[in-house]
């Protein structure tokens, strides 16, 4: 190979590599989506409530260039293959109940904040009908117990004091004297259980007993006492409440927190059948939540936290006011 033709190979190859370069740093580019928050247009930072449920687009309406934000704003709008950092585009914003949006923005790694205006759907000289003494009703199973009564079982462990130990039989701790072993058990029950057991010793040399099994203070259904005695016969009782344990529905209360034209609450994970409780212009009326969190005037949306806890949030429809 001649001197002109290696100078030739050489930049081919430092071409293709170059250009191989120049793909990797294109492609290290390009951008696969844009993620951020819808808010409600407020000069009040504390009045800029999320708003779920607004459809976000570019101006292709490709199914691949949509999205729509969830009850906390969120949105993560993925883009086509060929956008790239810096491209111009322009987003669409839709909800019924705000002015629709459109602004022109840039492809970039960044978090896109976007305010939107809330309609004005009221007629002056309309009386707006006001909302007011929320509550917020809903169930939990909670474990509950209710005394029944009480038991009580007298027992003797028979001995005779003073008796030197045959160490093939049972004796005291030190292995001085010889003693005897008693005991006494209770059952509370079918749906049944002890509380609060306890061992006494009632007469007899007490200070030279020692109990040897405890199956008792821990309660239950069944408990049992086993009683070592290396002096005189001593009397004891086994004593405990008896309590029945049931899973009953127990209707709980909460108060929502109020912003502007919106109200928020938390409910526990294992709530169950959540209604408000509200007063319509001076009538008290309930109204269930239900599956679909339809009421007749405010929009509501649920969003569930990794701990399983549910956030409420209702904004108030036109012509309804706190």
């Amino acid at each position: 190979m001649g001197r002109m033709q290696k100078l030739a190979l050489w930049i081919v190859i430092a071409a293709g590599i170059s250009s191989g370069l120049g793909y990797k740093v294109w492609r290290g580019r390009r951008i696969t989506s844009l993620s951020g928050a819808v808010l409600s247009q407020d000069p009040d930072p504390g009045k800029q409530l999320p708003i779920g449920n607004v459809e976000v687009s570019i101006s292709d309406g490709s199914p691949a260039g949509s999205a729509k934000s969830d009850a906390s704003g969120f949105f993560q709008l993925r883009l086509r293959e060929q956008v790239h950092k810096g491209e111009e585009m322009k987003l669409h914003l839709r909800h019924p109940d705000y002015v629709p949006l459109d602004i022109d923005e840039t492809a970039a790694d960044r978090l896109f904040i976007i305010r939107m205006k809330p309609l004005s759907k009221v007629a002056s000289g309309v009386p707006l009908v006001t909302v007011s003494d929320m509550r917020v009703r809903y169930s939990m199973k909670d474990d509950t117990t209710r005394n029944v009564g009480s038991a009580a079982k007298i027992f003797e462990v028979v001995n005779k004091g003073d008796v030197p130990c045959d160490t093939r039989k049972v004796c005291s701790p030190d292995g001085k004297w010889k003693a005897a072993v008693g005991g006494a058990s209770l059952d509370a029950g079918s749906g049944n259980e002890f509380q609060h057991a306890r061992v006494t010793c009632l007469a007899g040399p007490c200070p030279f007993t020692k109990i040897d099994n405890d199956a008792f203070s821990r309660g239950g259904r069944q408990i049992s006492v086993t009683v070592r005695n290396w002096s005189d016969t001593a009397s004891f009782v086994l004593e405990a409440e008896v309590v029945h344990a049931s899973n009953t529905d127990v209707t709980r209360q909460s108060f929502p927190v109020i912003l502007d034209q919106a109200m928020s609450f938390t409910l526990p994970a294992s709530a169950q059948g959540p209604s408000i409780e509200a007063t319509l212009d001076h009538q008290d009326i309930v109204f269930p939540l239900g599956p679909a969190l339809k009421l007749s005037w405010a929009n509501c949306t649920m969003q569930v936290g990794k701990d399983l806890t549910k956030l409420y949030r209702c904004v108030l429809k036109p012509g309804y006011r706190f």
